[in-house]
């Protein structure tokens, strides 16, 4: 019996075929094989919101070649990703290929949370219908968009500048960037006082003290607002006997996170290593579809696109088999631990992210994987095991010291059993604090009043722009990383040396004009509620056409207004600059790919060029005869050359100071408030270079 099995990626075909016999042949679609025209609008908008799919020309050879294959089939098997989109693959593949007429026994769906053996033998023996349910979730969902894109972009072009978008999604990302810069703008910092003591008990032993209470009243964050307070309160302290009011120990427990979903894979992958979302999942998805371990490809995780918690009892029974062989029966758990997904839309029939067999170790695999494949499986695996391991046990000690009318406060702990912390290490700075009891004595060392103020809410990062739209109910796992790619390649954000994102100038503009004329596209409660109906269409409860239907209709009509009601921005700067062509003034314009310098005579003058970089004034530390500019990467992220480029070759991601290192006499950089030096095998770092 000849067998078809189509996936939609070649990896992924060369990984399940290793697990199956004689009579399977298995084929990949290579993504989507039918979509809507990029020419036309391609959706029916007076017929029920008819899609209009075409065979994409990339996609034609292969669907020739499947159709062939197809013909001499006796059973067709399409196993395409369990979510949305993969259950959509399957459909088009049917009608692209078709199979309409095919006896109902003839086709077969199944579905695999990882590419395994066992997961593969056993979803071809549980075959399932083709689910439309998922499947009209995610052809409203790209009917939706297109519509948005399709309708709003070329307002946009007229109203503003050529080459922009705007998306249902998109939109709100930058929304809520511009929203965060503008937050940063107006922020006005207060300042505030903090008093630390050292003391020094009878021992000798040293230990540190914050002011904690004054006169009975518990301080807040700002209540000592000047200079003056601090001192009066100091002297006031210094003149008093330091005594120990009260010791209070305890034992603390921390709990293991739950295991990886998209968005916090993503999160974490980005605070640890600094990927960006769209990094993490193509190594992720290489992870899944197959590695060559030295014994044949095999997949190493489960499916990375996933919103849920659930995790199979049979993986973690081999979990807890690993723990006890590998690190004793101490650090495995009496019985399993599950966690329950807090989204309401999260699709519980998935599971989380987690290794194909717990047993795998990162480091056994380590010479089959390249540095990022190894850092995000490490990741994943160290993440899944802790969640079968005990809590990590702390003995906490709070100390109050006693000054007159003024309570000093210290907190220490030290780690007792390490728990789930043996495979997933957090950040935690132990402070441990010396013996002492109740009513010693201690002795003031100095007391150091310590000016601060209030910090403006920082830039989003991809982690925090990820975790702000996964709780605010914008987007699914498959959507956060594109959508953040989407708003760089638009030129409508762009990220600073610590990769957190700002707006540009047209992102502004752009975000400013759908504020204020087409406020439910960018409103992100209702972005939120057309995901929920997603849902709920993907559930079976809801048609799709309607929920289409409710939102095109007045934003239709809306659209037309606004056509005749906004006129044309104004986008061009007028320079200094004296075109060399006609002699006419030079103008910055707005292009597809950020700003330029453009002649005010067009079109009668086509002069055109790009804008000069803006200089920082620090001379080049490697040439010394070029200056330090600004420039920008094709995909808009900032970085740090000479002028003299390409005479001089000097580039830096960081800020460079002017200066050389002292011990290596590498450049040194700007990076997280201190002076640097520039080389990874050097670590000078100093909080400031002395110039002469």
């Amino acid at each position: 019996m000849n067998n078809l099995v189509i996936v939609e990626s070649p990896t992924k075909a060369k990984t399940i075929s290793r697990f199956l016999g004689k009579g399977f042949k298995v084929e990949s679609s290579y993504g989507h094989v039918r979509d809507l025209p990029k020419s036309n609008l391609g959706i029916d908008t007076e017929k029920n919101f008819e899609p209009k799919y075409i065979i994409p020309t990339k996609s034609r050879k292969q669907v020739n070649q499947l159709k062939k294959e197809a013909m001499k089939s006796d059973k067709i098997i399409l196993a395409t990703d369990e979510d949305r989109e993969g259950e959509a693959i399957a459909w088009h593949l049917i009608t692209a290929l078709g199979l309409e007429e095919k006896p109902d026994d003839k086709i077969e769906r199944i579905v695999f949370h990882e590419i395994t053996e066992r997961a593969i033998k056993e979803a071809l023996k549980n075959p399932r219908e083709l689910d439309l349910n998922l499947v009209n979730s995610q052809q409203a969902r790209r009917i939706l968009d297109r519509l948005v894109g399709y309708k709003l972009s070329p307002f946009l072009w007229k109203k503003v500048a050529r080459g922009l978008s705007a998306g249902r999604v998109q939109s709100v990302a930058v929304r809520l960037i511009v929203e965060r810069e503008r937050e940063i703008e107006n922020f006005k910092p207060e300042e505030y006082w903090t008093i630390e003591a050292e003391l020094e008990t009878k021992k000798k032993e040293k230990f540190k003290a914050s002011l904690h209470k004054i006169g009975g009243k518990t301080l807040s964050k700002l209540d000592i607002k000047t200079a003056k307070d601090a001192d009066t309160i100091s002297k006031k302290a210094e003149e008093e006997k330091w005594k120990v009011q009260n010791v209070e120990k305890k034992a603390s427990a921390r709990s293991p996170l739950p295991p990886f979903t998209t968005s916090t894979l993503q999160q974490e992958a980005s605070r640890r290593f600094g990927y960006s979302a769209k990094q993490t999942m193509v190594i992720a998805q290489q992870l899944y579809e197959g590695i060559d371990t030295g014994e044949g490809q095999v997949g190493l995780i489960t499916y990375m696109r996933t919103d849920s918690l659930n995790l199979a009892a049979s993986a973690v029974a081999e979990a807890a088999d690993f723990l006890s062989s590998a690190f004793g029966e101490n650090y495995r758990l009496p019985k399993p631990r599950f966690f329950k997904t807090k989204s309401k839309s999260a699709q519980e029939a998935h599971e989380a992210i987690r290794p194909s067999d717990p047993a795998r170790t990162s480091e056994s695999i380590k010479n089959s994987l390249d540095s990022r494949q190894f850092k995000i499986y490490d990741l994943i695996w160290r993440r899944f095991l802790a969640t079968q391991m005990p809590e990590a046990i702390f003995d906490s000690t709070i100390v109050d010291v006693e000054a007159g009318d003024a309570i000093f406060r210290a907190t220490g702990q030290v780690l007792k059993f390490d728990g789930f912390l043996k495979v997933y290490k957090t950040k935690t700075e132990d402070v441990i604090l010396p013996e002492i009891t109740q009513g010693d004595e201690v002795k003031l060392i100095k007391i150091d009043p310590l000016q601060h103020f209030t910090q403006p809410p920082g830039r989003y990062s991809d982690a925090s722009l990820i975790k702000m739209l996964e709780k605010a109910g914008i987007g699914r796992p498959s959507t956060y990383a594109p959508t953040l790619s989407t708003i760089q390649n638009r030129r409508y954000v762009e990220r600073d040396e610590k990769k957190s994102f700002h707006p540009t100038k047209m992102g502004l503009l752009v975000n400013d004009l759908l504020v204020e004329h087409f406020p439910e596209v960018v409103d992100i409660d209702f972005t939120a509620k057309m995901e929920a109906e997603l849902d709920e269409i993907a559930a079976g409860r809801k048609d799709w056409q309607p929920v289409i239907g409710q939102f095109y209709e007045p934003f239709s009509e809306h659209l037309a207004v606004k056509y005749e009601e906004v006129e044309k921005q104004n986008m061009e700067e007028e320079t200094d600059q004296v075109c060399e062509k006609c002699g006419k003034k030079m103008v910055i314009k707005f292009g597809r790919f950020g700003r330029f310098l453009a002649c005010s005579g067009f079109p009668e003058c086509k002069n055109t060029k790009p804008l000069p970089p803006v200089s920082l004034n620090i001379p080049c530390p490697v040439c010394h005869e070029g200056e330090i500019v600004e420039r920008k990467t094709k995909r808009g992220r900032l970085f740090y050359g000479c002028s003299r480029y390409p005479e001089c070759a000097f580039a830096s991601w960081q800020r460079p100071s002017g200066e050389l290192c002292p011990k290596c006499s590498s450049p040194l950089v700007e990076l997280k408030g201190k002076i640097k030096c520039s080389s990874k095998s050097c670590d000078f770092e100093a909080k400031e270079i002395k110039k002469e």
